[in-house]
Formats: C-alpha cells, structure tokens, sequence
C-alpha cells in the first residue's frame, strides 16, 4: 500500500458527493448567526470610536463585512463546485507538502480564536461563581472550561454543543437589551453615542482610522475566507447549473447579506460598550449594566455561545488540520489537544488588548492566500480541477518535492507587502498575492510543471456539480467518476 497515496486519500479529506450535501441556503443563514455572535468583534467597535463617530465605524464595518464576505463566497465556490475541502485544493497552488504551511497558519489562527473565546468565556463563568459563592479564580475557570470544550471535542458530544447553539440568537436579544441599557448609562453621563469620540481625527488621519476599521473587520473574517470550502462543499446546489449566482445561492444570502448585519450588530455593541464603561470586554460591560440573576442567566449564555462557536468554527478546524498535517499517526483527538495547548500558551488574556493590530497581521497573511487561490482557481484553471491528481502523491501536483515555488513566493511577497501597509492589508496582501502568484505560475512554474487542466481545458472532464459530475476517490490506487444516473433521482 503506497503510504503517501494513503495519507492524501484519508477519508476526511476525499470529495463531497452531490448527495451527502445537506445544508441549505436557510441553514447557511443559521450557521452564520451563530458564527457571527462573536464576542471578540467587541473590540473592534471599541477601538473604532477611540477615533471615529459611531455612524462610520458601523459604515466601515458594513463595508468590510460585505467585502470579506464576497472574498468568501467566491473561494467558497470551489467546496460548491468540486467538494473539495481548503487544504486539499490548496496542493494546487502549494503542492501535496506545500499545503501544510498555510494550513497550519489557518489551524494556528483557530486555535487562538479558541483562546480567546474560553477567555470570555471563563470570565462569565468567575463572574457567575462569584456571584453564587464569592470566588474569584478567573485562571482556573478558564483551564477548566477550555478541558470541558476539548473533552466535548474530542469525544465527539453532539448533545452540548446543539444545546449551546440556542444561545447564539440568545446572545443577540442579549446584545440588544446591551445596547439600550448602555446607552441610557452614556447618556446619564453627558454622552451622546452618535456623535461621542474619544479622541477626534480629521482628514487624511480620520481615513486611516476608518480603513483600519475595514481592514480589521475583514483580518477578523480572513480565515474563512481562505478556509470556506471546507464549509461550502456541504451546501447544496443545483446539477448542471452554469449559473455563477444560482450555483452559489445560499453562500451569497449567508456570507453577503445574513453575516455582515450580524457582525455589524455585535461590532456596535461594542463600540456603545466603550462609550459607556470605557471598556469594550463583553463581560465588564455586561457586569456594568446588570446585576443579580439577570447578570448570572447573562452571564451564562454568554458561556454557553462561546462554547458553541469554538467547537463548530475553531476547535474542530483547527485540530483535524492538524491531524492531516501529522498523517495517519496522529488521530483527530491529538489534533484537539494541540489546539487546546496553542490556545492557552498564546495567552489570550493578553491578546484581546492587541487583537485589532493582531488582525490587520493576520488578515494581510492570509488575504495573500486568497488572492492565490483566486488567481489559480478562476484565472490559470478557470474552475477546472484535476481532481484526480490532487489525490496522487507522484502525480501532477508534486512539483518539486511536493511544494509549488510559485504560490510559496506570492504568499511570501503579498504577505510581506501587506504587512507594510497594513492600514489596507487585506486588499493588498490580496491584489499582491493575486498578480505575483498569476506571473510565477503562468510565466514560470507551469512552463516547468504541465497542467492537465490549462493545457487541455475540457468542461466534461474538469469540472463538477456544472456539469453534474461526482468526483468519487475509491482508494489509494483508483479513482473513479461516479455515473451521473446513481444521483439521478437527487
């Protein structure tokens, strides 16, 4: 048995059939409120208004989130299309090694989400034992709770993790009732949301101010954007639809329209939070404008929503990239103990202080992915995959020694590039990322290393669900087209 072809044919990574996609453009809408409640977004309406009226920190963050959101949807259409999962489309522009660099950076980049939100998280849990008992031990609150969330992982515990997924529309009703209670706290203050800044910028400082907003919101939704198949080889779609936007349906109503009115509601309260406690952490303001039981139920759903959105969007991710990057040997519950691990030594109570720099890093890192993935699926491939030989350890994604140089030094250039004007990261590490990767392939690396797809372009042959195609990968040695008249009846 050819123990690399075993390794890239693990049946985590194969191919999504036509008739194992289950959710639909209603539940891509659910998923994403309970996505979108995140409460680290608190911090970037609290930075927003240090500089900026509320009015255009919220028009900033519309502008980002219908922006990271487009980015998603357009990348998503590689899960739709062919369902291919992120890191296995990513041997394409990075090769069958390659893929684990930037598949680690997006495993890494959950596992400190999964920090963050265990800090949250822990303190509601302090402030609820607390209130019960007076105790104060916020650091052992959050060891605990994050062993619950991995124990919940890594035993596969479905029932907590449905029941915390009732929190999510919770933690909105919660937000909102946040928001009349803090404004009226502002108010009592002299304060007027609307037009209250801390420190007022004008001309060239105050666009700035607003593009890091932007910037911000689209570094906080990076991941996903470059991570979206992994998602969207789940949705359903029509068969032999060459429609771009019928195809992708219920990517645009979740991505474009349901996640950014979520996120800009959350990014508000946050901002409101700051105006009036001079604190945008979700659980000191929620403790300024509550008490008693009220204050502990609060307190409680805010527990039970980071529980839920670390298990679906950022444990899991993280751990079963790590577990392909470790092959057969590491087991998914490995993976989740190295999230756990990457998640407590980042320590995360610090990086909340420095999340909204943090972001503008990591979005201009991974924007570059995105723009390299654009370029290689849409511009050099125009959507046709050789899906076979992404399974095919000697085969046509190998290049040299498993890594395509091209994509290595786009994302090197573009993330480099981003980082230097990281007012605008994400657009630059993309449009770097995007040109750089399209010459070096077109020009170079693919004058060396031949595509099946861009020198013989066939739809029949390269494209899926288009035209009704199921990739099946059968084993280690064959792989197989599955006949379009067994899903016939789909």
């Amino acid at each position: 048995m050819n123990k690399g072809g075993n390794y890239l044919k693990s049946p985590d990574l194969l191919p999504i059939a036509h008739s194992d996609r289950n959710i639909g453009t209603l539940g891509f809408a659910v998923i994403w409120i309970g996505m979108a409640v995140v409460l680290a977004a608190f911090a970037i309406g609290g930075a927003g208004v240090q500089s900026l009226p509320l009015g255009w920190v919220i028009v900033a963050t519309i502008i980002g989130s219908v922006a990271i959101g487009f980015f998603m949807t357009i990348i998503g259409d590689i899960g739709v299309e062919h369902g291919l999962s992120f890191p296995v489309y990513m041997r394409a522009p990075f090769g069958t090694i390659g893929t684990h660099i930037p598949s680690l950076v997006r495993g890494i980049t959950a596992a400190c989400w999964f920090g963050l939100n265990t800090f949250f998280g822990a303190t509601a849990i302090n402030g609820i034992l607390n209130l019960l008992f007076d105790f104060d031990g916020w650091f052992i609150c959050f060891l605990l709770f994050a062993t619950l969330q991995l124990v919940n992982t890594a035993l596969g515990i479905k029932a907590i993790e449905r029941f915390a997924d009732l929190a999510a529309p919770i933690i909105i009703l919660i937000s909102a009732w946040m928001y009349i209670s803090l404004s009226d706290r502002a108010a009592e203050q002299g304060k007027e949301i609307w037009t209250w800044v801390e420190s007022p910028v004008t001309g060239g400082a105050a666009f700035t101010a607003f593009m890091v907003v932007v910037m911000s919101n689209m570094g906080f939704w990076a991941t996903l954007a470059a991570d979206m198949p992994s998602l969207s080889r789940f949705f359903k779609a029509p068969k032999n639809e060459r429609n771009w936007f019928k195809r992708n349906k219920s990517q645009i109503v979740g991505s474009i329209i349901v996640m950014p009115l979520v996120n800009t509601f959350i990014v508000a309260i946050g901002a409101v939070s700051y105006i009036a406690v001079s604190n945008s952490d979700p659980v000191v303001a929620l403790q300024e404008a509550a008490s008693g039981f009220i204050l502990g139920i609060l307190l409680l759903m805010i527990v039970l929503a980071q529980w839920s959105t670390n298990t679906s969007a950022n444990v899991i991710p993280a751990a079963t990239i790590f577990s392909n990057v470790g092959g057969p040997k590491v087991p998914f519950w490995v993976g989740v103990i190295v999230a756990g691990i990457i998640g407590i030594i980042v320590q995360p109570w610090s990086l909340f202080g420095i999340i909204v720099p943090a972001l503008l890093v990591i979005g201009g890192i991974l924007s570059a992915i995105v723009g390299i993935l654009f370029t290689d699926y849409y511009l050099l491939r125009k959507r046709r995959v050789n899906v076979y030989e992404l399974y095919e350890d000697n085969g046509q994604f190998k290049y040299l020694h498993g890594f395509n140089m091209a994509g290595m030094i786009a994302w090197a250039i573009g993330g480099f590039a981003a980082y230097l004007l990281s007012a605008y990261s994400f657009f630059v590490g993309f449009g770097v990322g995007a040109v750089v990767y399209y010459f070096l392939a077109k020009y170079w690396w693919f004058k060396k290393y031949k595509q099946a797809e861009i020198e013989h372009p066939s739809d029949e042959k390269y494209l899926g669900i288009t035209v009704g195609r199921d990739w099946g990968i059968v084993d280690e040695d064959e792989a197989v087209v599955v006949p379009e008249t067994v899903n016939e009846q789909i």
